[in-house]
Parts: structure tokens; C-alpha cells; sequence
């Protein structure tokens, strides 16, 4: 790797980056802190971190890359994940906050929902995490591709070179600094991407001629891109929009409602959220549209882009910026990346410890002992997730879409309903949990009907929970009690005091 601009803006953003996990080091001081933060972060951290823990590689490389190769019929996919966002902070976020408080101070989803069932043989939270460590391992592995395809463009790496590099990078600062570090560097790669979706698709229209130029050139290679209905049929329509529903269960993003230091800050953090997440889809969808104008007219810097559309926003900032300003823009990659990355190996790395070793091995290991532990499964988690990824023709958008609708179909029912239904048990949780992951794996494997997994998940599942529920032993009055208590102090604005 020659030490050009983009290799030395690409090394200062990475010790940038492992700076702010030594500074989080120095304030992680037990194992609460290391995995939750010690529920401190503020609406702008919150929601920041939320945004930029959502959005991994595929913002910037698997969605242009999908509308380079579609045109905006492509974008009904950020449609369906702004209103699955802007619903989910509505419904779930303050409820689950004051809930895992409640339910003797879950660090975990796992944890949680056994603590929200009564469920003593914690038969909950072994299935829980265990597709908690299916579907995030694939999930991590489509963060190792989308890294090592940057690193291997930029730099005429190897494939192979590229994702050690690319890893180790993310690795080191989970491993150094926990969920602080993790959060913090968050709102730092969130500020990156939206900047990076902002400036590149205007300097491209720029480049093109204007607005009006630049969308004439698009209809005149294929007037088909401007129709948002081209190749699609409802099906189609309702499986990108479904993405939305995979907001409910994935837990990268729900741990960050737990971490929350009140449920005062979280319409806040939810208008900024949501604001944030408009920009940079909208600057996604742009990058792709207008990618396709411009490698149209510019065929020969385009070579490699029509071999990997997911390599159009990479190319269009090394053929268009000053090298300096290009190595910033790319690192928003890498800030995309890095933050769904890190997040992912963290829930990993906590459930393992917390809802394994913990609960099943050693219950009374010292703080010290669990922080160690939880670094110990962050690169044993990383290593797997390596071995995925080694595959240099993976996908980056295939393996998050299985990924995703694994989540959302496991624990987006279980969640919203353990949330917002009294009489539901753990029966019906469990019922609900296995439901969602055994469907999505079925259809994800004989296609059916070309319907995106996620939607025939989500409905069985909440069909199970409700069946299983209604069938079996009812909740206690000692669990009514509690919900009572949530849905009172989430209805005042105020958090619980325990």
C-alpha cells in the first residue's frame, strides 16, 4: 500500500477511531459499562448511533449499486426503512427502555426477555442468543465484504489482504473500549456518511450539467430508470418495502434504546434520526441514479463499475475529487462499515457472556473477569464472521437482506407484542422466536413466490405468539403488575425509578 493522500487519510481516520476507544477505555469501569454503556448516552448520541449502527456498507455500496443497475424503482426499499425506523422509535424505544430497566436491569435482549417472562430455566435466552449468533454472524460478514471490497479498490489489494486489514481495523477499538467506544465513534461515522451522500451526488450533477441535464442524460440511456414502478410487480413492491418491518427485531439498534440515559431524550433523538437517515438514503439513491449518467459518457472510468455496480460511489469519488477530499469521502465507507461492524460484534460479544458464560458457567465471575471474557468472544465472533466473508464473490446487499429478515421476523414480533400485550407468555415468546427464524431460513432457501422472506416471518410469528399464549398457562400477577407499571411511566414521560 504506497502512502498516497487516500492512505494517509484512510490511517488517520483509523487512529482517530482508536483513540476514541482508548478515551472510552479510561470510562468503562465494570461490565455494565462495557455492553450498555452504563445507560448513559444523551438523544444526540442516541440517535446518531442508531442511524450509523442501521446503516452499514450497503448504504453506500449495495443500494447505488441497485439503483445504478434499476433505476429509482430501486428506492422503494428506502421508503419502506424510513417509515420502519420512524415506527420504531414510536413504539418501541421508550417502552423497551424503561422495560429492560425493569426487568432487573437487562444488559441483553436475551436477558430481558427472560427476566420480562419469568422464565427461571432461561430457556428463552439460550434461543435467543443462539440466533442471535446465526444470523449476526452473517450479518458481520457482510461488513467484512463491504471492507475489504473498499480496500481492495483503493489500494490494489488482494481480496484477501483487504479483509484482514479491513477487520482488524473494527476489531481493535471494540475489543479496547466497549459499547462507549462503539457509540462515540458512531456519531463521528454517522457525521461522515451524511456529509459523504451530500456532496458527491451535487458535484456530480454538477459535473453532468445541472439538475435537468443530468436527468435527461438518465432517460436518455434507458427512460425506463425514472419509472418507479420498472420490473416491479406488487410483489416486489411489498418486499422492499418490508424491509421496514426489520427495524422491530434487530438488536443492534434495540440495545441503543436500552442504553438511553432517559426516555426524556427520545423524541429528540428520533426527529434527528430520522432527518439523518432522509439525507442519506435520498444521497444513496442519487449516487446510483446519477453514477449511471455519468459512466455513460465517461466509459472507460466505468470499467470496473459495470463489472460491480457496488463500486460506484467508491469510483465516482476517486475520479471526481482531489485525492485528499476522495480519502474523506471513502472513509465514510469505512465509517459505515466499521459502525454496524462494531455494534454487531459488541451484541454478539455481550450475549455470550452475559447470557452464557454468566448465567451458566460462571455466575459469580469478577467484572474484570466478564470484560475480558466479552473481548475474549469479540474475535473469536470476528474470526467466523472472516471465514464467511472469505468468499470474494459474497454480496454485500444478499447477506444483510438474509441477515435482516432474520432478525426482524425473530424478535420483531416478540418484541412489539412483549411490549404493547399483557397476556402474552413465554410460551408464546418462544413460540414466536423459533416461528420467525425457522420460516425465514425455509423461504429464504425454496424462494417462494419471489416474496422476501422477512413478510411470511413476521406474520407466522405473530400467529404463533398469540396461538402459544392464548393455549397455555397464564402470566402471573406479578407480571401484569409490572407491565402496568411500564405502560404508566412510558404514558407520563417519566422513567421508573427503581
Amino acid at each position: 500500500m504506497s502512502f498516497n493522500p487516500i492512505a494517509i487519510t484512510f490511517c488517520g481516520y483509523l487512529l482517530l477511531m482508536v483513540a476514541i476507544g482508548f478515551i472510552a477505555w479510561h470510562y468503562t469501569r465494570d461490565f455494565n459499562d462495557y455492553v450498555l454503556g452504563g445507560r448513559r448516552l444523551g438523544g444526540l448520541v442516541t440517535a446518531l448511533s442508531v442511524g450509523a449502527s442501521d446503516m452499514s456498507g450497503w448504504l453506500l455500496m449495495g443500494l447505488p449499486g441497485a439503483v445504478f443497475l434499476s433505476g429509482i424503482s430501486e428506492s422503494w426499499l428506502a421508503i419502506g426503512l424510513c417509515i420502519g425506523s420512524f415506527t420504531n422509535w414510536q413504539i418501541v424505544a421508550a417502552r423497551l427502555r424503561v422495560y429492560t430497566e425493569r426487568c432487573k436491569n437487562a444488559l441483553t435482549l436475551p436477558d430481558y426477555l427472560s427476566h420480562r417472562f419469568d422464565d427461571d430455566k432461561r430457556v428463552l435466552s439460550i434461543i435467543c442468543a443462539i440466533v442471535i449468533l446465526i444470523f449476526f454472524t452473517i450479518y458481520s460478514a457482510s461488513g467484512m465484504v463491504a471492507g475489504a471490497r473498499l480496500f481492495e479498490s483503493t489500494f490494489n489489494m488482494d481480496y484477501s489482504t483487504a479483509l484482514w486489514i479491513g477487520a482488524a481495523a473494527t476489531i481493535l477499538y471494540v475489543f479496547i473500549g466497549g459499547f462507549l467506544a462503539v457509540s462515540w465513534t458512531d456519531t463521528v461515522q454517522a457525521a461522515m456518511m451524511c456529509v459523504a451522500l451530500v456532496v458527491t451526488p451535487i458535484v456530480v450533477m454538477n459535473e453532468l450539467g445541472g439538475f435537468s441535464e443530468t436527468i435527461g442524460k438518465v432517460s436518455a440511456i434507458d427512460v425506463s430508470m425514472l419509472d418507479m414502478f420498472k420490473g416491479q410487480t406488487a410483489v416486489g413492491i411489498a418486499s422492499l418495502l418490508a424491509w421496514g418491518l426489520g427495524y422491530f427485531g434487530q438488536p443492534h439498534l434495540l440495545v441503543r434504546f436500552m442504553a438511553t440515559k432517559s426516555i426524556k431524550v427520545i423524541p429528540t433523538a428520533c426527529r434527528t434520526s430520522i432527518i439523518w437517515m432522509v439525507f442519506c438514503l435520498a444521497g444513496a439513491v442519487s449516487v446510483g441514479f446519477f453514477g449511471c449518467a455519468y459512466f455513460a459518457e465517461h466509459i472507460t472510468q466505468g470499467t470496473s463499475v459495470i463489472a460491480n455496480p457496488e463500486l460506484v460511489f467508491i469510483v465516482l469519488t476517486q475520479v471526481l475529487f482531489n485525492p485528499w477530499i476522495a480519502g474523506i469521502l471513502m472513509s465514510a465507507i469505512l465509517a459505515a462499515v466499521m459502525s454496524t461492524l462494531s455494534c454487531q460484534l459488541l451484541v454478539c460479544s455481550s450475549t455470550l457472556t452475559e447470557d452464557f458464560y454468566r448465567a451458566f458457567i460462571r455466575p459469580q465471575a469478577s467484572t474484570r473477569e466478564l470484560i475480558w471474557f466479552g473481548r475474549l468472544m469479540v474475535l473469536m465472533v470476528s474470526l467466523v464472521a472472516i471465514f464467511i466473508a472469505m468468499d470474494p464473490q459474497s454480496k454485500v446487499l444478499g447477506l444483510v437482506s438474509y441477515a435482516w429478515a432474520g432478525f426482524g421476523a425473530s424478535f420483531g414480533p416478540v418484541i412489539i407484542m412483549s411490549l404493547w400485550w399483557k397476556k402474552m407468555t413465554k410460551n408464546g415468546a418462544l413460540a414466536g422466536m423459533v416461528t420467525g427464524a425457522v420460516t425465514v431460513i425455509v423461504w429464504n432457501t425454496f424462494g417462494w413466490f419471489g416474496l422476501y422472506e422477512i413478510i411470511p416471518g413476521f406474520i407466522f410469528a405473530l400467529a404463533a405468539i398469540v396461538i402459544f399464549s392464548l393455549i397455555g398457562q397464564k402470566p402471573s400477577q406479578a407480571m401484569k403488575d409490572i407491565f402496568d407499571e411500564v405502560q404508566e411511566s412510558v404514558r407520563r414521560g417519566r422513567d421508573l425509578t427503581i
